[in-house]
């Protein structure tokens, strides 16, 4: 039985590089880094299957828009039949400050779209998530606005490595569990030092 690691984000061009995108930014980093290229479609999402340490893992990206989440993950979790642990839900969050990083077990949606459509799909909410940090809106910016806009290029450097230290913590949970990866990987991501490859990019096919 595989574990299942699922981005949140929009599908298409338009979408690519934004602050609710952080998710897929998330997961396709995590492909690049276990080699995982062969891109399907199914489960109304792009998917791909990759393994760390000989133990499966899928990979899934909604293509649902972040409103409908719920549907790609339900299919999949019945087709896979795996247990809520098994599950690790990746999306941003404004509650955070930018480029924090919270693992935690379960919880309620906190306001979250994507994982309230995907809490009411599986008629539960006791599965593991990483929330990683966008900051709020400043002062007059509706929220819809700025989760839909691209990083501003002063966020990038910091956002960049977010998302390169979420890869490590969601490898660190697939290998030494959540409640470690937590201890290690929960709080704020160090500002990055030059020259460090670029993380965030597009919800496409990787």
């Amino acid at each position: 039985m595989p574990r299942i690691v699922v981005g949140l984000g929009n599908p298409g061009p338009e979408y690519e590089g934004t602050r609710h995108n952080v998710g897929f930014a998330v997961v396709d980093a995590l492909a690049r880094r276990l080699r995982a290229a062969d891109w399907r479609r199914g489960f109304a999402s792009l998917w791909v299957e990759a393994s760390w340490r000989d133990e499966p893992v899928v990979l899934l990206k909604p293509q649902t828009y972040m409103n409908r989440s719920g549907e790609a993950v339900r299919q999949v979790v019945g087709a896979w039949r795996v247990a809520p642990g098994d599950l690790l839900v990746v999306y941003d969050d404004m509650d955070l400050p930018l480029g924090h990083l919270r693992l935690r077990p379960r919880g309620s949606a906190g306001g979250h779209r994507g994982m309230a459509s995907i809490i009411a799909a599986l008629g539960r909410d006791d599965f593991p998530r990483l929330r990683v940090g966008i900051g709020r809106p400043p002062r007059g910016v509706d929220a819809a606005d700025y989760v839909l806009a691209p990083f501003a290029p002063m966020e990038r450097p910091l956002v960049e490595a977010a998302v390169r230290r979420a890869v490590e913590a969601i490898l660190a949970v697939l290998a030494a569990g959540l409640e470690r990866a937590m201890s290690r990987y929960n709080g704020p991501t160090p500002w990055p030092s030059a020259g460090a490859d670029p993380a965030v990019g597009g919800g496409g096919e990787t």
